[in-house]
């Protein structure tokens, strides 16, 4: 499911070794998982959770 998807990595990641960054997966939901383990764990959101998520930040 995740592997399929296009992914963007976070606007607010800098590159550097030892930065926490994000990759974000947006389509019918939206899925965020950890750019340096990206065969881990997704968290996945539905696309009202997503946009009060993101109207919130």
């Amino acid at each position: 499911m995740a592997a399929e998807r296009t992914w963007r990595k976070s606007s607010y990641s800098s590159g550097g070794t030892g930065d926490s960054c994000v990759e974000v997966s947006l389509a019918q939901d939206a899925l965020v998982r950890d750019t340096k383990n990206a065969s881990g764990d997704v968290l996945a959101f539905s696309t009202p959770a997503w946009r009060a998520l993101i109207n919130w930040l």
